[in-house]
């Protein structure tokens, strides 16, 4: 009989729900922070399926920390030092400008907008800095706007999110310490003590792995298990030292990495991001599946005003004060000034340090879970739900990519990238060679010189502009390679490549590009002899059955669909989209057949 008290049901349960959730939102363009957010509350406290506190018992903060952790390792991967060439002041600035002057202002709204003792108020003060990946990067993940924007805001939430805690920390070590009489030089030291001890264990750790791992210590198979595993010894080791000093320990971890060769980065990367990924899911639900009834309670009105402060008087004054002496243009400002969500950090830290303290008899302890998951509800649907539209406002959404990527630069692509030009997209052709984009440069097509693979790797290139990536070089075997490097980051229904005559039956290293799979050399060829790209488009009276039959009937090839809503679908050896009245086909005739290059 079905269990629904079974803790393994439970577990699935939490995994499907928070995975559900973040399709849901890939599926309709919703927030997946704020969907996960509404999923646990509703597993939670309304339908009762999931109580974190009953279910896990002793179990729920030791694998929220260690997520947490790992969640801040893989965000410190992400953090490469190129990414700061323009936006590196900026950051700094954030950090150690934004940092005291956020301290100061977010204990002034707690001590006089929610009413907390002084005490408190420093201390959640300091857990309010932190803005944290769990929530910024889901969030940047579904606009496109500008590099630096996204780089300032992802620097800011990882480095912030331990420093957050460490203030917590110190703040609590003060009110423990018997208050106004404690020492507080000597707590200053210990924090900072500490602080550095975590970031040396950090550091050596990634260097200890950089190294090791180009030179055979470690074999493939071994290098994501011993990575995990090292993550977490490490984190727990200087948890040990200080509570909360973890969580600098796998950020500069991270950091480390990020910027050393490994020779197996990018495998480490996504194995790291798929678990992050789950990771996230799964706190998000649990901890959102934390919040009770008598919590809500809890929450009084004087909390609303200190909601008040936090979205529209600290945050706000902490960036223009922070950025204030920058080049960072204005509207760029506004728009990190408004982007806050707090995210699995927040409220872990919270929630531990409100239990510490209430057993310690400290008056107005139970007050911080109600405001932290306050604040956690209120930033996530405010700034998830405005983000895109107020991007939109100010004039920094570069809106949804229409562009091409073609790889290979040749006669053939070189043609079609002048006529996805006139169809009014974005092009460009990335190749290696320099003599090779010549001929495109003199045509005025944007062109990149590097290794496509490696680029994209390195976010050198914006993909988040290109629809569609197709590989057409002439080595057939490069091609595969592209496919099968970049799918996992543009996603395998948005790359394709051209086969060679020699590899027309290797098709399976991604979608063969053209609906009849034609070889490289043969379009070449064809382009030589006189064929040309066209486009038709399908109206009641001329069906894309009569285009079918008509293709059929002069011999030409199908590339591509371009649909009203601006989505550019490719056809393929192996795949052919949907086309409807209204879309715009894209195709590649003999000289002899006009009739199909004749615009509407």
């Amino acid at each position: 009989m079905f269990a629904i008290e079974s803790l393994l049901v439970k577990i699935a349960l939490i995994g499907v729900i928070g995975i559900g959730a973040q399709w849901i939102a890939w599926r309709t363009g919703r927030p997946a922070i704020a969907l996960m957010l509404i999923a646990g509350i509703v597993a939670g406290p309304i339908l009762g399926l999931i109580d974190p506190e009953r279910d896990f018992g002793a179990l729920r903060e030791p694998v929220i920390k260690l997520a947490v952790a790992i969640i801040l390792f893989e965000g410190g991967l992400s953090l490469k030092f190129r990414e700061l060439r323009n936006a590196g002041v900026a950051v700094f600035m954030l950090v150690f400008v934004g940092v005291p002057v956020g301290w100061a202002l977010g204990t002034a709204a707690a001590y006089y907008g929610a009413g907390l003792p002084f005490e408190l108020a420093a201390l959640f003060g300091g857990i309010m800095v932190v803005t944290g990946p769990t929530v910024i990067v889901p969030l940047l993940r579904s606009l496109n706007i500008a590099p630096r924007v996204k780089n300032m805001l992802k620097w800011e939430a990882i480095v912030n999110d331990p420093i957050g805690a460490l203030l917590a920390v110190g703040v609590f070590s003060y009110i423990t310490h018997g208050g106004a009489g404690t020492n507080s030089a000597s707590i200053l030291i210990d924090v900072g003590a500490a602080s550095i001890l975590a970031m040396v264990i950090g550091g050596a750790a990634g260097f200890a792995l950089t190294w090791a791992f180009p030179r055979g210590w470690v074999p493939e198979y071994l290098k994501a298990p011993v990575l995990l595993t090292t993550v977490v010894a490490v984190f727990v080791l200087s948890d040990l030292v200080m509570h909360e000093t973890g969580l600098i320990t796998v950020t500069i971890m991270g950091v480390v990495m990020a910027n050393r060769e490994t020779y197996s980065s990018h495998h480490l990367l996504r194995f790291k991001e798929d678990l992050t990924i789950l990771l996230v899911s799964g706190v998000f639900i649990i901890l959102s599946a934390t919040l009770n009834w008598e919590v809500v309670r809890n929450f009084e009105l004087r909390f609303v005003i200190f909601l008040l402060l936090l979205l529209f008087v600290v945050r706000p004054l902490t960036i223009m004060t922070a950025l204030l002496f920058t080049r960072v243009p204005f509207k760029e400002r506004l728009f990190v000034a408004w982007i806050a969500p707090r995210g699995i950090v927040a409220v872990a830290v919270t929630g531990l340090f409100a239990l510490r303290l209430s057993d310690l008899g400290i008056a107005g302890a139970e007050a911080l879970v109600p405001l932290g998951f306050g604040v956690v509800i209120v930033t996530i649907f405010a700034h998830g739900f405005t983000a895109a539209r107020f991007a939109r406002w100010l004039g920094l959404d570069r809106g949804k990519g229409n562009g091409v990527l073609l790889v290979g630069a040749n006669s053939w692509t070189i043609g079609f990238a002048d006529f996805i030009k006139a169809q009014g997209r974005e092009v460009l052709i990335a190749d290696a060679s320099k003599l090779a984009l010549r001929r495109a440069r003199r045509a005025g097509i944007p062109v990149y010189q590097g290794d496509i693979v490696d680029e994209a790797h390195d976010d050198e290139i914006d993909m988040g502009q290109y629809q569609q990536l197709i590989a057409a070089t002439d080595n057939d075997s490069y091609n595969a390679l592209v496919c099968s490097e970049l799918a996992p980051e543009v996603g395998s229904d948005r790359i394709s490549r051209i086969i060679g005559e020699s590899g027309a039956g290797s098709r399976r290293r991604g979608r063969v590009f053209t609906l009849a799979g034609t070889p490289i050399e043969e379009l070449l060829d064809r382009l030589q002899s006189g064929w040309t790209f066209g486009r038709t488009r399908i109206t009641e009276k001329f069906p894309y059955a009569a285009f079918v039959a008509r293709m059929r009937a002069n011999g030409g090839d199908s590339l591509a669909v371009a649909r009203p809503s601006g989505e550019l679908a490719i056809f393929s050896a192996e795949h052919r989209p949907a086309v409807d009245i209204g879309d715009i086909v894209w195709t590649f005739v003999p000289p002899e057949h006009p009739q199909l290059r004749s615009g509407d």
